[in-house]
């Protein structure tokens, strides 16, 4: 039995993300796991992904791979530095601060994508994250995201009363 990604510990009121909500019937959905102290994401993309150069993943795909991914990384790394399981509460959801992406190579559409992140800084409710998103053996984009804990002001009453 696989163990459960990090977005499957979203409450259901932050699983509606197009790249990474389990609840967005038309998203990517996608899955992180730990893998020691990287996380992993691996990603099927959809031909109609296509950027100006047909075969290749257009910019906004590559970017959101490293956007969910990272916030997901980043939950997950403040679980981690809580000595924290990921289904206890109070819960905690990151949103992206910043997001830096550098384009290295074209990435092809017709094969597997990988995202793989390392926790670069954990201070407060800020962690920032370095990823390389890899196809075909070949690093095709970097990318570095600050991500910060969801304000206790956008949890819904239902939830803060779930979580208290």
């Amino acid at each position: 039995m696989r163990k459960k990604a990090f977005q499957d510990y979203y409450p259901d009121e932050f699983s509606h993300c197009y790249g990474c909500g389990r609840l967005n019937e038309q998203g990517m959905k996608i899955k992180s796991y730990w893998n020691g102290e990287e996380s992993v994401c691996v990603h099927m993309p959809k031909d109609c992904y296509t950027g100006g150069v047909p075969g290749h993943a257009y910019g906004g795909l590559i970017a959101s791979l490293i956007d969910c991914h990272s916030t997901a990384t980043a939950a997950a790394a403040k679980y981690r530095a809580e000595n924290r399981e990921m289904d206890t509460f109070p819960s905690i959801r990151f949103v992206t601060a910043s997001l830096h992406v550098n384009y290295l190579l074209p990435t092809p559409l017709d094969t597997v994508i990988e995202v793989r992140s390392r926790v670069k800084e954990i201070k407060g409710r800020k962690v920032v994250v370095e990823s390389s998103l890899i196809a075909d053996g070949k690093v095709c984009a970097t990318g570095e995201v600050v991500a910060v804990q969801l304000p206790e002001n956008m949890v819904s009453p239902a939830l803060k009363k779930m979580m208290s």
